[in-house]
């Protein structure tokens, strides 16, 4: 077996990984899931077949860097005689100076823990596996990939924030998120339709979180999250944009503190919160009930909304590309937001919209609308081999949609 990279995406509930060889091929994929009620270890070979599983069933207090030792173990062993090159990680929150993929050490392990006050719900646990990765291979190389890098460009109207100026100077902006999964679509793009890539294009990740990103040229030139991953659109369990004085309204009149204004915004908003119901948009479309209708309704709404605001950012709109989760895989949901934007010349295909087919555009469609498959994990591990110092094969502008294996539990 060849040398490898580990790709690393630890949140809250789940731990998920995938393995590459130094031409990014895939090897393996896999994720420690069920993580505070009963873990669940899986991994897969690139063709989805299981390769390994293991359950504890009274698991409820193991932790997560507890559940990193048996994935590391079950690594080594997978792996033979290879080498592992490097642990690469997502990191939510890079703040202002982490603006490319770095190798991490304690010094800056330190500073991306001041912002976890930007990424209350992420940047924890993207750290802890950092560290526990640390304890249990010293020597491992560890490179921290941004999810907010790729947005560092945009021009300082989109990332400045109206607040008296001196907020600017410690940090308080803009930033961006799902970069990593932009940054795989703007050269996908570029490799399928080089002429369309260098043109006006919106890409939608549309999943648990969900966002979308404005693009020129392959360039981030406006995006809908901010400062937090909060704002934007509506997501699983968060609000998206929303009203300063309703946070004001919620501390002032139920009496709550940043801690459970925290809690309400990320964890009990969005779908869930308007549907009562679910965070999942599977769930929320096979409901009857009115609340499920209502959540979708929102969720598309918002999106439709926002693009027609991204259009403006870019002058006009030649491609829209829908990715992650739902993006992939909701056809009803694709076609509602394009309904709602006929007035830009959007016009889909209803059977290759319902095919989930690569254009679902009609031939006289003004904007070229695309379904690509996102590979975050793919960028992480070209990022680590690039801080590595490896030459990998352009295999990111070659591989097709076909070529990409599923995730077995899904985005």
């Amino acid at each position: 077996m060849k040398d490898a990279v580990l790709t690393i995406n630890a949140g809250s509930s789940s731990i998920k990984f995938a393995l590459f060889d130094a031409m990014l091929a895939r090897i393996a994929t896999g994720a420690t899931d069920k993580i505070g009620v009963a873990p669940h270890f899986t991994a897969y070979d690139a063709g989805g077949t299981l390769l390994v599983e293991r359950a504890w069933e009274h698991g409820a207090a193991i932790s997560h860097e507890t559940l990193l030792a048996p994935m590391l173990d079950w690594i080594t062993h997978h792996l033979g005689e290879a080498t592992l090159l490097a642990a690469g990680h997502r990191i939510v929150h890079g703040g202002r100076d982490f603006i490319a993929p770095v190798r991490l050490d304690e010094t800056s392990l330190r500073s991306l823990a001041a912002l976890t006050p930007l990424a209350p719900l992420h940047q924890p646990h993207n750290l802890a596996a950092i560290r526990a990765v640390m304890a249990l291979r010293a020597g491992l190389p560890q490179i921290g990939c941004f999810d907010t890098a790729f947005h560092h460009g945009m021009p300082d109207v989109a990332t400045r924030m109206a607040l008296p100026r001196h907020f600017a100077d410690e940090g308080l902006r803009r930033y961006g998120f799902h970069g990593l999964s932009y940054e795989f679509i703007a050269g996908r793009l570029r490799a399928l339709a080089p002429e369309e890539a260098a043109g006006r294009i919106i890409a939608a990740h549309l999943g648990n979180g969900a966002s979308l990103c404005a693009m020129r040229n392959g360039l981030s030139i406006d995006t809908t999250m901010g400062l937090t991953a909060l704002d934007g659109l509506v997501m699983g369990t968060r609000c998206g944009a929303i009203d300063p004085g309703a946070i004001l309204y919620l501390m002032q009149s139920h009496r709550m503190d940043a801690e459970a204004v925290t809690h309400l915004l990320y964890e009990k908003s969005g779908l869930l919160g308007i549907s009562g119901l679910s965070a999942d948009m599977q769930v929320l479309e096979a409901s009857d009930r009115p609340e499920a209708a209502e959540a979708v309704a929102s969720f598309v709404y918002r999106a439709a909304r926002e693009i027609g605001a991204l259009t403006s950012s870019l002058g006009g709109l030649d491609g829209l590309i829908f990715t992650a989760g739902i993006g992939e895989h909701a056809a009803s949901v694709r076609a509602a937001i394009c309904a709602r934007l006929g007035w830009l010349g959007v016009e889909i295909d209803p059977a290759a919209n319902e095919r989930h087919a690569a254009i679902i555009s009609t031939t006289g469609s003004r904007v070229v609308v695309r379904v690509i498959p996102t590979n975050e994990e793919e960028m992480i591990a070209r990022h680590c081999l690039d801080v590595m110092g490896v030459n990998a094969a352009d295999t990111h502008s070659q591989s097709s949609n076909a070529e990409r294996v599923p995730h077995p539990l899904g985005m």
